[in-house]
């Protein structure tokens, strides 16, 4: 059976409605499908709704960012209760000092002669603050265009070379993200439910040191084994793993856009599927 436990809308960083979303994985065969929008709740109920149409079966979802000790990961959170005020509670914690972060970074890029309405733009994002539609955002000005293609020496720069300058480099002040500590979700996650995923665990060598044994010791539930974002090594070792630690696996496609219409893959399904068959334990995310 084809399931997608990773897809985002634009309540997050993806460039499709929950509504366009549902008709999109309809059209791939999905059968069970999860928005994991990140820090936000805001798109779940649009999502199951439009889902229902086409009779695909949804789990609430979210993505998250975490901190274990000194390492930063992120994590998916399925079958929690959304109606949880404590929930609701630490997003709005994380996306609260998310708009703090970009608002400073944005006054930093502004006093490097960028030109940007900064109030208007944070404006337009009132859940999750996206780095790449702030990117948009950024070079939708001619006259950043200029500067931009001058300072890195590229006619047509990419969204991840923008990206990788502006708000990642750390030379110059890198955007800060909002994270929260593992224990801390945990600890609310006895109260709220669901199951915790360690989400694309190869992406960035993840999975260095004794990560697993330290998460499996403080309680998480899996690992994400199928993603756009893994090697046929990392999956073999994330199988592994998996096994060794008695722990869930998880697959999706990390749906956010349509690539250009020049581009003969324009998203990971059309070279990429994910069969429930092969994830361990399954049932207990997504039922039977």
């Amino acid at each position: 059976m084809k399931i997608d436990l990773q897809l985002h809308s634009t309540y997050s960083d993806g460039y499709l409605s929950p509504t366009k979303l549902a008709a999109f994985v309809a059209a791939q065969g999905i059968k069970v499908a999860a928005l994991t929008d990140h820090n936000t709740l805001a798109g779940q109920a649009e999502f199951k709704k439009a889902c229902s149409k086409y009779r695909i079966k949804t789990v609430p979802g979210l993505e998250l960012y975490v901190k274990v000790g000194s390492r930063n990961i992120n994590i998916l959170w399925y079958n929690y209760n959304p109606d949880s005020p404590e929930l609701q509670a630490i997003l709005l914690e994380t996306q609260n000092r998310r708009r703090h972060n970009m608002r400073s970074k944005l006054l930093q890029l502004q006093k490097s002669d960028f030109h940007l309405e900064i109030e208007k733009i944070l404006a337009k994002y009132p859940n999750y603050i996206p780095v790449n539609k702030i990117v948009d955002e950024l070079f939708s000005s001619t006259a950043n265009q200029k500067l931009i293609k001058k300072h890195l020496g590229l006619q047509n720069p990419r969204e991840e070379d923008l990206m990788a300058e502006y708000f990642f480099n750390k030379k110059s002040a890198p955007l800060r993200d909002s994270y929260l500590s593992l224990k801390r979700v945990l600890k609310i996650r006895e109260r709220v439910g669901g199951q915790i995923i360690f989400c694309h665990p190869g992406h960035h060598n993840k999975l260095r040191g004794q990560i697993i044994p330290k998460l499996k010791s403080l309680g998480i539930d899996g690992l994400e084994l199928l993603s756009p974002h893994h090697s046929h090594e990392a999956i073999m070792y994330i199988q592994y793993l998996a096994q060794e630690f008695d722990l869930v696996t998880t697959g999706g496609s990390d749906f956010h856009k349509f690539e250009l219409p020049d581009k003969k893959i324009r998203y990971a399904g059309a070279w990429f599927e994910i069969d429930s068959k092969y994830l361990r334990k399954i049932d207990r995310i997504i039922g039977k």
